[in-house]
């Protein structure tokens, strides 16, 4: 399967965000934040959430709409 990458736009249509699917093993989708920086991954596999760091965001959803914007609700 080749990489798709989909970007997140706010209500103004500017980009927050984008997703990148099709990796295959530990992670299937790589979410970057508006700047392409890294701010974590998914995996259906194992139905987790995981931040840059590598720390656990969710345990039972894989969705990286819980990584976009997280920083400024922290």
């Amino acid at each position: 399967m080749p990489l798709k990458k989909a970007f997140v736009r706010d209500a103004n249509r500017e980009i927050v965000g984008s997703i990148t699917m099709g990796y295959s093993g530990s992670f299937d989708k790589l979410v970057r934040d508006a700047d392409d920086r890294i701010i974590g991954r998914t995996s259906e596999r194992f139905r987790t959430t995981r931040d840059q760091h590598g720390q656990l965001v969710s345990i039972n959803s894989a969705d990286p709409g819980l990584l976009i914007g997280r920083k400024n609700r922290q």
